[in-house]
């Protein structure tokens, strides 16, 4: 036997074996399980999509400013910090109205509660039957008079229900009345104020504050003003100079309570033209005037701001008649919904948001400046 043939087959096959077992181990281990990965925490958890949404009320017209029917999505176009947006929704739903009335105020002479009432009963009496309506009234502090109903004859005697206050709280009153309607209803809602716009406590900058607020919420801010009927008041007697009798000590309301004698005595009033030198006197009519107007700027503002319409009267009956507007404006209101290209909630700025019309004979008022926060409660 050639011994080395032999010797290199011994070789050969010992090669054999050793890549026999290499293969054998290398199964071996791929067969084997796996341990599994400890999960990261958050890996199971379902991703939330934030999608925002903003709600507007759109007040929708024809050409002879009466309500314009069966408007739709591709009837609008939105802009929003001149970036454009098609409506997600167009609904037409009833409103939610709350009524604001300033029944306060030591330095009225235009403002009363008489009228006042006389204004919110109008109001009520020209809205549409399936409207919402609540009462508020403040003076020494903000009240509810009757919560949400469509029976207008409990809103009626609601209004009637009011009652003078020495004082003017206006700040406490947007704030009741900005809470009240973020709780309330989430549709189509409606704040409006009668009122002069002055706050007792001078805090006008918390009421700046206030009314920005509502920026940050689908709210539309209607005022009827008495700026206008006080302030013609109001001038003259800051120059010192009056044909009329300067405000009473008594308001009208209390004194219509008092004995006749001592009635007639507090309600009587003086004739002619008076001519008033006292500097604390002049001092006071002048803070008042510049409080008006300031009030008057702001009201404005805020109606401007949020969609709203202010009604600014020079007499009592232009400020019934003139409701009519109001109403007008607030029962041809659909309610659009838009999802913003920009989030609102990252954004820093107050945004200006128009809606225009794309159909022929449609006449669409809606501007609004909106701020980041819930915008559609």
């Amino acid at each position: 036997m050639n011994t080395k043939r032999i010797s290199s087959l011994g070789t050969g096959f010992s090669l054999m074996m050793v890549l026999l077992v290499v293969v054998s181990i290398a199964q071996g281990q791929s067969g084997r399980t796996r341990p599994t990965p400890t999960p990261t925490p958050g890996d199971d958890e379902s991703v939330k999509i934030i999608t925002e949404e903003v709600k507007l009320n759109v007040v929708a017209l024809d050409d002879n400013g009466k309500f314009f029917p069966g408007v739709g999505v591709n009837d609008l176009v939105i802009t929003d910090n001149d970036i454009l947006h098609q409506p997600s929704s167009v609904r037409r739903v009833p409103a939610n109205v709350l009524i604001v009335m300033d029944t306060g105020g030591e330095m009225r002479v235009a403002k009363s509660l008489d009228q006042t009432k006389r204004t919110a009963k109008a109001l009520i009496e020209r809205l549409r039957d399936d409207d919402q309506i609540a009462v508020m009234q403040y003076s020494d502090k903000p009240e509810i008079l009757t919560e949400w109903t469509s029976n207008k004859n409990i809103a009626l005697s609601a209004v009637n229900s009011a009652k003078f206050g020495r004082r003017s709280m206006l700040l406490d009153a947007l704030r009741f009345a900005t809470a009240f309607l973020r709780k309330s209803s989430p549709d189509n809602k409606h704040l409006i104020l009668i009122t002069d716009g002055t706050d007792s406590a001078g805090r006008n900058l918390e009421v700046e504050a206030a009314f920005r607020s509502i920026l940050s919420t689908d709210i539309s801010v209607h005022v009827i003003s008495y700026t206008k009927l006080e302030l013609n008041d109001i001038t003259p007697r800051a120059k010192g100079i009056s044909k009329t009798p300067p405000p009473p000590a008594m308001p009208p309301e209390v004194a219509a309570t008092l004995p006749n004698g001592v009635r007639d005595q507090a309600q009587s009033a003086k004739i002619g033209t008076v001519i008033n030198v006292d500097r604390k006197y002049l001092r006071i009519m002048q803070q008042r005037k510049k409080d008006l107007e300031n009030a008057e700027k702001s009201l404005q503002k805020i109606a401007d701001d949020t969609g709203g319409e202010m009604l600014n009267p020079e007499t009592a009956e232009e400020m019934i008649e003139r409701t009519a507007i109001i109403a007008g404006m607030i029962d041809s209101s659909y309610v659009v919904t838009y999802t913003p290209k920009i989030s609102v909630a990252e954004s820093k700025n107050v945004r200006s948001i128009s809606v225009t019309s794309k159909r022929e004979g449609l006449v669409v008022l809606a501007n609004r400046r909106l701020i980041a926060g819930n915008s559609s409660n």
